[in-house]
Formats: C-alpha cells, structure tokens, sequence
C-alpha cells in the first residue's frame, strides 16, 4: 500500500456511496459500492486474500481511489450498476444484456398499433417485456388482438373505404374516419392495462359497458363485449400461475456457474406472470450471491422502472429498502413462486453450459480437470486417473476392482477386476496392497505410462498399503495417492493428518465421487457374479473328466446329487456309459 492510498483511507467519509480504484494509467479497474465508504474499501488493504486469488491480483494495482457519496445503500447499487456498464472495468462482474428476448410495444403514433419487437427502440415504442416465452408472448397478442381491433399495417393512409381488416372485423378503420381518436386511445390503454396484468379493472370496465348497451337495448353491442369477457377470462384463467391473491411482486432468484451466474426475474401481478428475465452475470472478481443479486436487482429497476413493494428472494441480502419489504418464503404460494423463478435460473444455467459443451467439447471436462489439479495441488493436469475399491462378503470370496478415467470420462477397456489371493479372510488393507502392487508392477514390467491420480477407496489405512506398495516398487513419486473415507466423503493424502477442503458442491469432488461410484459398481458386480457362481456349485464340478453335458444328463435323470451318489454302476453307465460311470463311482 502506498503512501498516497493511507492517507486516502483516512479521509474516506463513513457514509454509503460508490468507490472506484484506478491502476498506474489512471483508468478505472474495479467500481464497487458501500453502506459505509471508510469501513469497506480499507478492507481491501487491511484484510488477508488467501482464498480470493483474484483480489490478490487487483490490490497490488490500485494506485488512486475515486468516491461518490449518495444517499442511502440502494442508491449506491444503481450508481455502480450506471458506472459499471459506463466504464466497463476489468475487474467487475458484467451483466450481459438479452435484446435476443422479444418485447410488446405500442407505436407512439396517434393511432398506435400493437406488434412484438426484438429490437427495442424507446423512444419510438412504449415497451412491456421482455418474454422469455414467445409461445406466451403470441397467446398473449393475439388474444389482445381479437379483444381490441386495432390496426396492423405498418403506414397508416388516409382512405375512403377501409381494408378487409375491417370486414373481417380484425381493425376498427382509423384510416377511414369509422374510430374517434379518443376512443382508439381508450382501447389502447385498455390493452396496456392487461399486459400489465390488470385484468380485473378491464373486466369491470367492459362489464359496465355490457350492462349499458343491454339497457339501452344495443343488444348485439352487449353481445360482442360479452364475448370479449369471455375470451378476456379464459386467457386470465390459463396465465394464472399460483393464487391471484397474490395481487404485485417481484420475484429473484439465483443460480451459480462457475465464474458465471444467472439471475432470473418475475413480475406477478393479480397472480400471473406478466413480465420476465434472465440476465447472466459473469463473476471476473469472485462476488459472493448477496452482491450479484443485488447487481441484478439494480439492473432490473433500471430497465423495467421501480421494483414492486414486495420482493421474493431465495435468501436475505442484508439491504433495506425504503417502502420494500424482503420475503424469504418457506412455503406457500409465494415458495412456489420461488421454486419457479429458480427453475428458470437453472435452465438457463445447464442450457449455457451445454451450448459450451457442443462447441468445444473437451472444454468442460478440461475446467473440471484443472479445478482438481488445483483443489490437490498438483504438478500436472489429471489426465489419466485411476481407482481401486475392494469387496468381500466377511472374507468369503475377496475381488478387487479397478477402473480408469481419461481425460475425465471411463476409458472401459481398461478397466480390471482381481481376485485376491495371498489374503485370507476379511483383510481390507492386505487386500489393498496385494491389488495396487499387482497392478504397478506389471505396468512397471511392461514400461507403460503411470497413471496421473490415483484414488483408494477407502480411509488411511487402505490408503497407507498402498502407499506401500508403490513405495517398494519405488515409483511412489510418480504418483499422485489420496483417499476417500466411506463416511463423511473426506480427501486424504498420505501422511497428512487432516483431509484436504474440498467444496462439496463443487466440479471437482463430483468427479472423485463419480468415479468412486464406478469402481464400487464395477466391483460390487464381480464380486456378486463369483458369490452366485459359488452358490450353484456342485461336487458333480470337482470330478475331472466330467463336463457340462455330463453333469446335466445325470441331473435330468437322477434329479439329485444325493440320487447321484446312491445309483449302482449300472444305472449310471446306463446314462452315461461306462467310462463316465467309473469316473463317478
């Protein structure tokens, strides 16, 4: 920390606002925000980054730090979210924009037309959206299509006698002077109302209307807005999603990749989906979940106006908003709605990774590699990694199995079973040994490449005899040796008493776990073929010179083993003629 940073932080006011840190050059590298200036960016300088190696990386470069004060802590996120997509800066976590989605929008024109867009244009266009469904946006359309007849076509010509829109009773004929202005204008804000998902106050409004043409006797004028009624309800009654009591929400929620995340949004008013968003972020400095929501949030405010009172979000974000009130459901309609909003997440998630996985195949099993190499600390990428588990039924029939991974995936031609036979009884270490010296010498024998990980299952005492037998063999660090403990799943590696973190949730022990997960199949499955293969066994088996076809003659005959033993001579060469009878006898 320089000269020049100290007495910066001791000036920084302790109130919420936006910080900026510049590199050498004077350009912005990172945009971050604060509840409190002073406390969060001495952080910075003050605190370890042992397990934040991208924080290591941007400290060293900060030569100027830049603030603005703001309000309150909500001000202070949409300020960084403006800056932030202003300045770019390296080190930021990027929102990444979705225009591919399509929009509603109404033309500002003085006879404004309805029509779908994946190009917004604001200040040509009132804009609702974006949809992530186009099925549910066209449903949508073409219902407030048939409801209102507003016109279609793109220039709007002054004509005497209107177009088979009219006939066909699809447009009202603004063209020819049939639509007063200010009514056009109350249709239009009729279908504002319901792509806004006020459908209640629009059924009001078309039921007085109905009841007044009935009284007046305009009975074919009641009759077509009944039928409006009806469509109106039926659309309403299928994009209900949880109760519509449920009357105005917002819903967030979050899921993580790896150095990416997706946020999904959800508009619920009157108890239907009304708008929808998925933005991917992409996490360049290591954010935890709280401050990409956060960042999200703040973007959809930005493109969509001010957020409901009502927020749903998956967990707290320690943020208080003034007139917002933060639900974290635990069940009811509300969950549902969460579990929905997740879903989507999700999807998008799995959808982004698979796209990857397409275009480069070997991509992601490469991450998944390198993650490991790092979480083992290991010299060299795992391209070859091989495992080792043990089965026996209380030393009855003992086998071990091993299976070999390439580049990520089972390579099952090389996979190979043992049966065990210098141990007697139930001896999970000796067996261990016996298996991986087996395994090693040979390969040693016959010069061929050492795999790169080697993983026992089992905990440090299978771990330790191998360990063993690599070490008489002498290639003990040529191999990279762990163990992974049945019980709590823990990684050990020898001679260290602790097992090594891991995330549990992470690409690295889901392979380990895969992995282990074969060799036990693998094995379970050889052991239980010898076990039935034993159970079917017969002393018929232990005579030399009497085969298969024999053995079932004489089962066929005589039924028994004991009937077998019991028949003379005669009766046996009978079946199975003389030389096959003394053989028996």
């Amino acid at each position: 920390m320089t000269d020049s940073i100290a007495l910066q932080l001791k000036s920084l006011p302790e109130k919420p606002g936006v910080y900026r840190f510049l590199d050498e050059n004077g350009v912005i590298i990172y945009i971050g925000k604060a509840k409190v200036l002073k406390k969060r960016v001495s952080s910075y300088f003050t605190k370890t980054h042992d397990d934040y190696p991208k924080l290591r990386i941007l400290v060293p470069k900060i030569r100027d730090i830049q603030f603005t004060v703001v309000d309150s802590e909500w001000e202070a996120l949409l300020l960084e979210n403006s800056m932030i997509k202003q300045f770019r800066p390296r080190y930021n976590a990027m929102l990444k924009d979705d225009k591919s989605y399509p929009w509603l929008a109404v033309s500002k024109e003085e006879f404004p037309r309805l029509y779908y867009t994946r190009n917004p244009n604001p200040k040509k266009e009132e804009l609702f959206g974006p949809y992530a469904s186009l099925r549910f946006m066209h449903t949508l359309l073409n219902t407030l299509l048939i409801l209102f007849p507003i016109r279609i076509c793109k220039v709007l010509q002054k004509n005497e006698r209107p177009c088979l829109q009219y006939h066909i009773k699809k447009c009202a004929a603004p063209c020819a002077g049939f639509i007063s202005p200010e009514e056009y204008k109350e249709n239009i804000q009729k279908i504002i109302k319901i792509i806004k998902g006020n459908h209640s106050e629009v059924l009001r409004q078309l039921k007085a209307e109905m009841m007044h043409f009935a009284e007046t006797w305009e009975f074919e004028k009641a009759q077509t807005i009944k039928e409006k009624i009806e469509t109106l309800e039926s659309y309403r009654g299928k994009s209900v999603v949880v109760n519509p009591e449920i009357s105005y929400c917002d819903v967030f929620s979050i899921e993580e990749g790896n150095n990416n995340a997706f946020v999904n949004f959800m508009r619920i008013v009157e108890g239907a989906i009304v708008q929808t968003c998925t933005l991917e972020i992409q996490n360049n400095l290591e954010n935890s979940k709280e401050e990409l929501l956060l960042m999200a949030m703040a973007e959809i405010e930005k493109r969509f106006g001010l957020l409901s009172h009502e927020i749903i979000i998956p967990f707290h974000i320690g943020l208080n908003k003034e007139k917002t009130n933060f639900t974290v459901p635990v069940r009811g309609d509300k969950k549902k709605l969460l579990e929905l909003s997740q879903k989507n997440a999700k999807i998008s998630l799995l959808e982004k990774q698979k796209r990857q996985e397409l275009a480069d195949p070997e991509r992601h099993q490469t991450r998944i590699l390198l993650a490991l190499q790092k979480d083992l600390e290991m010299a060299n990428i795992p391209k070859t990694i091989e495992c080792f588990d043990n089965s026996n039924t209380q030393g009855d029939e003992p086998v071990g199995a091993m299976v070999h991974f390439k580049n990520g995936k089972p390579d099952k031609k090389e996979y190979r079973h043992f049966i065990i036979k210098t141990v007697i009884g139930p001896d999970d270490f000796a067996s261990m040994y016996e298996v991986v010296k087996r395994r090693y010498s040979r390969l040693v024998e016959e010069k061929k490449p050492l795999p790169d990980l080697v993983i026992i299952d089992g905990g440090k005492g299978q771990l330790n005899a191998a360990h063993q037998a690599l070490t008489e063999l002498n290639i003990q660090d040529k191999i990279m040796l762990i163990g992974i403990a049945k019980r709590l799943e823990d990684i050990y590696k020898v001679g260290e008493s602790l097992p090594v973190f891991i995330d549990k949730k992470s690409e690295s022990q889901k392979l380990l776990q895969r992995i282990r997960d074969e060799v036990h199949r693998f094995g379970i499955t050889h052991h239980r073929k010898r076990r039935s293969k034993k159970s079917i066994h017969s002393e018929l088996d232990d005579i030399k010179g009497i085969g298969t076809v024999t053995k079932e003659k004489l089962l066929k005959h005589f039924k028994s083993v004991a009937k077998i033993k019991a028949a003379t001579f005669e009766e046996l060469a009978a079946v199975i003629g003389d030389a096959k009878a003394k053989l028996i006898r």
